[in-house]
């Protein structure tokens, strides 16, 4: 995969688009990229600070200490991948970027992301441009979309928050922090004015244990990243490893020679798995009201039609063989419903769904697409491989470009009947533009039954990379009601990855033709042929079984003076996910 050009990155939206200036990954990930990806990243779970024991972290920006051997242990605990081949991540607010010192920014052999809103995002991008040493800097506006981001990235390690304070605090309360390795650092003078603190951690919540590190140097000076300040820290992966971690019974406390300051290296284990919420309170009636739990069958029931089709397939699909060789526990013909009344958006919470690359895609189609590098260009990878030389040479498809995928979902979508030639050309006005002939009915004959769009032209399916999986969709029209709902049929369905996508995708795009023509939401129904899973997602969906689902969370259009009546008109930052806390990512390979 040949890298884009660094120099190119710019910021597409000054108050909440990410930004990346090195995208491109190292050759050994070209094979890798493969389509959902993705899905497979894992979740922050810990958190390692440099703090008093106070907690104060920094005072006016800076560290009131230099500490090589912490600065070493730091360095050792966010390169270390958790595997080979894997590199880590490391999250980190403007401030604490613009602390470290030019020589060592982006911080080598990681990831870089870096917190920060508006135009302040684009001396980020100038001083990191053309830093090869790294494989990729990207710049995002919250911790949730800097996860999103490190999510489109395969054979991702570890993910590391490294400060400030409100990065830590947003970080602790997500629930997703489960460890913290802590450097304490005692006989700080009295005098000293922290202004900046890590959040509190008690003894009711968090168990603390001693950790050893590879014996600090006794010099002050060398090569350690310098001084990290106000907050200099991380937030790492679940099963990160810790620099030779050893349970003793007493900390090993490290003595600097320049200061005489004594510091030692802490874990903190989280007694429960995740934050729990004040559970929803609900009236039913108005003499009576029931407690809800946070998480459970009856919090989610749509969400347990998923969970039980997969329960069912494991139990008692029938055992086939498949194109990419894997092999597969199926069951043909399974249906589910979801309402997306009350502004609800289906997005299942018993693992993390990838929603910013949802999203992507669904507007890629919408603008008839056939490029996958536009959403390479966007962090988003999940065309990478299908799109790849390789991937086209096997489907005899060798004239094409790397990234020309054929006439596959947009073009069918916008152009139906055309003659396809590349991804380059202009097919406006070409073919039969299903796609606004389906809202024109919906807003001018909504009682029509021919509500359809068809992703499925048997002329063109030599000419895709890959023939469409959900191929065919119909909407209905309750005008009692003025509810649009939307029924997907969908060929095969991989029910591990790509399900949970293909549900947010066609809800979303309900979401979209409702606001555009005037109707409410109804009800997304999701009907599937070949309903399978593959072999070697078997222990990650029991895994995934044993989670309760949690409420779904809300869709809201953005009220930024923008009238919403165009399908064409929407991007990315016009939608607003609203109270979506599910639980950690569970890995998956894909079969390809």
């Amino acid at each position: 995969s040949k890298p884009h050009n660094t120099k190119s990155a710019r910021l597409n939206n000054a108050t909440t688009t990410t930004t990346k200036t090195i995208p491109a990954h190292p050759p050994r990930f070209a094979k890798t990229r493969l389509h959902a990806a993705f899905q497979i990243m894992a979740d922050v779970a810990a958190v390692v600070a440099a703090a008093a024991g106070s907690r104060g972290i920094g005072v006016k920006g800076n560290l009131p200490w230099r500490l090589p051997g912490d600065m070493k242990h730091f360095k050792e605990v966010t390169c270390a991948p958790p595997s080979p081949g894997l590199i880590n991540a490391v999250i980190m607010g403007r401030k604490t970027w613009e602390s470290i010192p030019t020589k060592f920014r982006p911080l080598p052999d990681r990831i870089n992301v870096v917190l920060t809103r508006g135009e302040s995002a684009l001396p980020l991008v100038e001083s990191a441009a053309d830093r090869a040493a790294v494989p990729s800097f990207l710049v995002a506006s919250s911790l949730d979309e800097a996860m999103d981001k490190i999510m489109s990235i395969p054979n991702v390690g570890s993910i590391y928050v490294i400060g400030g304070g409100e990065v830590y605090k947003s970080a602790i309360e997500s629930g997703l922090v489960r460890r913290v390795v802590y450097t304490r650092v005692h006989g700080m003078p009295d005098d000293v004015e922290f202004d900046a603190f890590f959040p509190e951690m008690t003894h009711d919540e968090w168990e603390c244990k001693p950790l050893i590190a590879t014996p600090p140097s006794s010099s002050s000076d060398g090569e350690n990243e310098g001084d990290i300040n106000a907050s200099s820290s991380s937030l790492a992966a679940e099963d990160a490893p810790v620099a030779k971690r050893a349970r003793i019974a007493n900390a090993h406390a490290h003595i600097d020679a320049k200061s005489g300051l004594r510091y030692e290296f802490l874990e903190y284990v989280r007694r429960i798995p995740s934050h729990i919420p004040p559970p929803a309170v609900v009236t039913p009636t108005a003499a009576s009201s029931t407690v809800l739990p946070d998480e459970g069958p009856e919090v989610n029931p749509e969400e347990m039609q998923y969970l039980d089709v997969c329960r069912d397939i494991l139990a008692n699909g029938v055992r086939r063989g498949d194109r990419t060789g894997t092999g597969t526990l199926s069951k043909f013909g399974v249906q589910m419903r979801y309402s997306l009344r009350d502004e609800t958006l289906p997005l299942l919470t018993t693992k993390r769904t990838f929603w910013r690359g949802v999203a992507e895609e669904l507007l890629w189609f919408v603008r008839g697409s056939t490029n996958a590098n536009e959403l390479a260009d966007k962090d988003v990878h999940i065309w990478d491989g299908n799109g790849s030389r390789e991937f086209l040479d096997s489907r005899g498809l060798g004239h094409r470009e790397v990234g020309d995928l054929g006439p596959v979902y947009g073009f069918q979508w916008r152009h139906f009947g055309a003659e396809y030639t590349n991804m380059h050309a202009n097919y406006e006005g070409k073919g039969v533009d299903q796609l606004a002939d389906c809202i024109d009915k919906i807003i001018n004959n909504p009682e029509d039954r021919r509500i359809i769009m068809s992703a499925w032209n048997p002329k063109d399916l030599d000419m895709m990379a890959l023939p469409p999986c959900h191929m065919f969709c119909q909407f209905y029209v309750d005008t009692e009601k003025n509810e649009l709902s939307c029924q997907m049929y969908q060929r095969s369905a991989d029910m591990g990855l790509g399900v949970p996508f293909n549900i947010a995708s066609y809800a979303l795009l309900t979401h979209m033709i409702a606001k555009v023509t005037g109707r409410k939401p109804g009800d997304f129904v999701h009907t599937i042929g070949d309903a399978h899973i593959y072999l070697n997602h078997v222990d990650a969906l029991k895994e995934q079984l044993e989670r309760k689902p949690r409420a779904f969370p809300k869709l809201k259009f953005r009220d930024n003076g923008k009238i919403y009546d165009d399908i064409d008109g929407f991007s990315f930052e016009d939608f607003e996910v609203v109270g979506y806390k599910p639980h950690a990512t569970i890995k998956m390979k894909m079969a390809v």
